[in-house]
């Protein structure tokens, strides 16, 4: 071969070399790309747009066509006005993203590194760790997710790095700042799953019940899933996986909808699953204190037997925000109140519920018997028959009810005698009669 077309094809295969590493001697600039070692993930810099001057550090599925942004490092500090922009690693291991004239715009804030190195790994985590431990990492970019839940990457709150591992939408399709929608682990009561804007709370999953999220009972029928929760005093997060045929990512988008994708392999696009809030019933809470909702009546709100419409001048024009109230009062002091069983529920909000795993279900139902300020309980895990203790001391609110038997969990309801039906009232009678 002539000796100018071996440099030839010596520069090339340079040029497109594969990497999945920056170390403090060599640097990723804004024409180069990470690239997992499996081919999965690419990172690197990118436009959204030929018209805008921003510049991202960003990462994407390698094989996806049109490119997926899943993370972005800098997305409150991009790189403007440059067309230069490096990502580097100094030799304490902070990760930097610079520009043109060497400005630091963005950094991971880690210092405490030897023989540093930044990976990018075959899950799509940007991690950093010492080139001697390839296990323990001091930073990865899971830490820090953006508008994106991929596989492996958790929700969360991890109390043992103080994190609240947060998804928050981009302000618009064009723009990844962060904008005024999330989601989030709401960790009060029985930890759930929240969309919010502002301080304000949009939709919540319902907590965890062993099986699932009680709000979101379409998982259940998903295969090649796992869905993990983990509740305990390192963190609690929710995670998922999937099979290795399968692709799947949850975002936040600039509207406030949570949405589940899932990439068809034969078109190369991408399926809606999933998405929240998806009906009247999602918004918290539509019904008002003591009502359940159900979209598929109409009016959608109705008093929970016992119960009566609190403003019923409102009820008429389908206002059910205040709710029902009580027809007859608890009688906590004689020990005659009994309970309702509402099946197929989204429990109600449980941000100040009490929560016991160590109860029996049976133990459960004598705690509530025996705390007159007990409004309803419900196991906190339905498997097995049902284990566990979550009580309500406080109103019931965004309670809903699905049309499948096989939705939802059982919510029981605390209810004076008079109120559960007159075949158990005049069974409770005679008890007492004997008795008396």
């Amino acid at each position: 071969m002539h000796p100018s077309l071996i440099l030839l094809f010596i520069s090339f295969s340079c040029s497109i070399a594969i990497r999945e590493t920056v170390t403090p001697n060599n640097p990723l600039p804004d024409n180069e790309t990470l690239i997992s070692s499996d081919g999965s993930f690419s990172l690197g810099f990118f436009r959204h747009s030929s018209s805008s001057s921003n510049l991202y550090l960003g990462l994407w599925y390698s094989n996806i066509t049109p490119k997926t942004i899943v993370w972005v490092a800098n997305r409150k500090d991009p790189v403007i006005n440059s067309n230069i922009a490096v990502l580097s690693i100094s030799t304490n291991g902070n990760l930097l993203i610079t520009n043109q004239n060497s400005t630091i715009i963005w950094s991971s804030g880690v210092t405490n590194v030897t023989n540093p190195v930044a990976q990018l790994l075959d899950t799509g985590n940007l991690v950093v760790r010492s080139d001697d431990d390839g296990q323990s990492y001091a930073w990865q970019g899971f830490d820090h997710p953006t508008d994106t839940l991929i596989a492996g990457m958790k929700l969360g709150v991890d109390f043992t790095k103080g994190l609240n591992k947060t998804l928050t939408a981009w302000t618009s399709s064009t723009d990844p700042s962060p904008s005024q929608y999330y989601a989030m682990m709401d960790i009060r009561g029985s930890p759930e799953l929240v969309i919010g804007e502002g301080s304000e709370k949009m939709w919540r999953s319902g907590p965890w019940n062993g099986e699932g999220y009680s709000g979101i009972p379409e998982t259940l029928t998903y295969s090649g899933f796992s869905f993990n929760f983990i509740n305990n005093k390192q963190e609690i997060t929710y995670s998922f996986t999937t099979n290795q045929s399968l692709i799947s990512r949850l975002t936040v988008n600039a509207s406030g909808i949570v949405q589940r994708w899932l990439l068809v392999d034969s078109s190369g696009l991408w399926n809606l699953m999933w998405y929240a809030p998806s009906d009247q019933c999602d918004f918290s809470p539509p019904c008002g204190p003591y009502a359940t909702c159900n979209p598929n009546n109409s009016p959608k709100c109705d008093c929970i037997q016992g119960f009566k419409p609190k403003s019923p001048d409102k009820w008429v024009f389908r206002d059910a925000t205040d709710g029902c109230v009580r027809k007859t009062p608890l009688d906590c002091k004689n020990g005659t109140d009994g309970f309702l069983t509402v099946p197929n529920t989204k429990l109600a909000d449980t941000w100040n519920a009490t929560v016991d795993t160590s109860l029996s279900l049976m133990e459960c139902k004598a705690k509530c018997l025996n705390t007159c300020e007990c409004n309803a309980y419900a196991p906190s895990d339905v498997r097995n028959g049902g284990s566990g203790c979550i009580i309500w001391t406080s109103e019931l609110t965004d309670l809903r009810v699905f049309v499948s038997d096989s939705y939802g969990q059982d919510l029981y309801v605390r209810m004076a005698l008079a109120d559960l039906g007159k075949v158990l009232f005049v069974f409770i009678l005679f008890i007492l009669l004997l008795l008396f």
